[in-house]
């Protein structure tokens, strides 16, 4: 894995939440905190970006994040690019590599890449010129270490703190890189018990999860949970996704207003979206008041700001 991280020790590159310290973790997550918005107020902004350029480069389909992301750049002034590369240079044969130089030659200083293969951002940022970032948007089932920063800073502003709760990560762990990057950030973070919830065919192997409380029976894994954040199905990365009937599933794992009770009576519910109502989750637990999966949603322009800006930070002349 390419370092994150300049020879100053400033963050350069944002790829995986591995490895970061929990310092560097709170420092982002008290900047984000800084660029949260409450609904219907005016959003921050700034020009500290004014005259960088970010580029966000899609290969897998996106809302929430490319949007989160294009906002954010522009909220700090940035001038933003989309390209979704699969419809692209990429599609005509073109390497991911020969795409960036390409853009890196139109001066373009900050690459957001989503990719469905594990490594291409790596492979980015080990290739990039001195003074060009890459952020991971979502890497294969591996990281999707912004995602990882949200879901820690919406249980820091729902419940006070991180450190001491039970979470309870409940749904596809195997195939998901919100999961993963979840673990790092919260473990990191102090949380005191992460369990992992999933019927056995859809939990990870050994190798994963180090220290983490498996469960494959969804009642017992919510008993006393403060937070329960539900996950879908990962379908496009299962090879027999046809033998999970959907009805099957919400019957033995999906999260309704009975099996919430088992948790505790404060819990949060959350969600990283697209959400599969009626499969992984209820309706009136997705929109009931227990329910964090909106304030996720604004959170994740105001972490996006927060790792732009620290970036910036690093740059030279920049003044963040």
């Amino acid at each position: 894995m390419t370092g994150q991280t300049r020879a100053d020790g400033s963050l350069r590159h944002l790829l995986t939440l591995e490895g970061l310290p929990r310092t560097a973790l709170e420092r982002l997550l008290d900047r984000a905190q800084e660029f949260v918005c409450a609904p219907g107020a005016r959003p921050p902004s700034s020009r500290l970006l004014a005259g960088v350029t970010v580029a966000n480069l899609f290969t897998e389909p996106s809302t929430r994040t490319r949007v989160s992301f294009e906002l954010a750049a522009k909220r700090l002034g940035a001038d933003v690019v989309n390209l979704e590369v699969q419809l692209s240079s990429r599609a005509k044969g073109e390497s991911m590599l020969d795409t960036i130089f390409t853009l890196e030659a139109l001066h373009v200083d900050v690459f957001v890449i989503r990719d469905a293969e594990a490594g291409v951002p790596g492979l980015v940022a080990a290739n990039v010129a001195p003074h060009v970032s890459v952020l991971s948007a979502g890497e294969g089932s591996v990281s999707h270490p912004t995602q990882g920063l949200l879901d820690a800073l919406t249980i820091r502003q729902r419940k006070g703190r991180i450190e001491g709760l039970t979470v309870a990560i409940v749904g596809d762990i195997r195939h998901s890189r919100v999961a993963r990057s979840a673990y790092h950030a919260l473990t990191t973070l102090g949380v005191a018990q992460l369990r992992i919830v999933a019927p056995p065919a859809l939990l990870p192997g050994d190798d994963e999860f180090h220290g983490c409380v498996r469960h494959a029976d969804i009642d017992a894994g919510l008993r006393g949970a403060d937070v329960v954040m539900m996950l879908r199905i990962q379908r496009e990365r299962i090879q027999d996704e046809a033998q999970l009937d959907s009805a099957d599933y919400f019957r033995a794992f999906g999260l309704t207003t009975a099996r919430l009770r088992r948790a505790k009576p404060d819990a949060i519910v959350m969600h990283p979206q697209p959400m599969n109502r009626g499969v992984e989750i209820a309706s009136d637990v997705a929109d009931g008041p227990q329910s964090a999966i909106r304030d996720q949603v604004r959170n994740g322009v105001a972490v996006r700001m927060a790792v732009l800006a620290t970036v910036a930070r690093g740059r030279s002349g920049a003044d963040a």
